[in-house]
């Protein structure tokens, strides 16, 4: 693929992946990765190797639907590489709000799925707190 099929197949993946976040369902989180996929939550953090155990510490660690809102813009695209930039509010998480900035770094597959996925986040205050 060049880049700006990669980059209509990216702006899909992250569709996708915002629908898995709201419903939790092991299928459409499984329907994002690629079979050996590895999954990182954080740029130094062990990666979840595999779909089934994306799917298992993707739900031992779920956002409940409604909780939260997310935001973003496909930032670049090189090759099979494609960045995210991310913004997420927890408005309700405890008696103070929380936000995350969000850089997701994505390698996809032929076939749309992520064979490598990273989520840089860092928490942050909220431009109109």
């Amino acid at each position: 693929m060049d880049n700006r099929e990669n980059a209509v197949a990216a702006g899909k993946w992250i569709a996708r992946y915002v629908r898995a976040w709201s419903t939790n369902d092991p299928d459409d989180i499984r329907s994002l990765f690629t079979e050996e996929a590895e999954y990182r939550d954080g740029p130094s953090t062990p990666p979840w190797v595999g779909r089934d155990a994306i799917v298992d510490a993707w739900l031992a660690q779920k956002d409940e639907p409604g909780t939260w809102s997310f935001t973003h813009e496909l930032v670049a695209v090189d090759g099979d590489v494609a960045v995210i930039r991310g913004w997420t509010d927890y408005p309700n998480a405890t008696a103070k709000a929380r936000h995350y900035d969000n850089m997701m770094v994505i390698r996809l597959a032929e076939d749309g799925r992520a064979a490598l996925f990273t989520d840089w986040w860092v928490a942050s205050t909220p431009s109109d707190s």
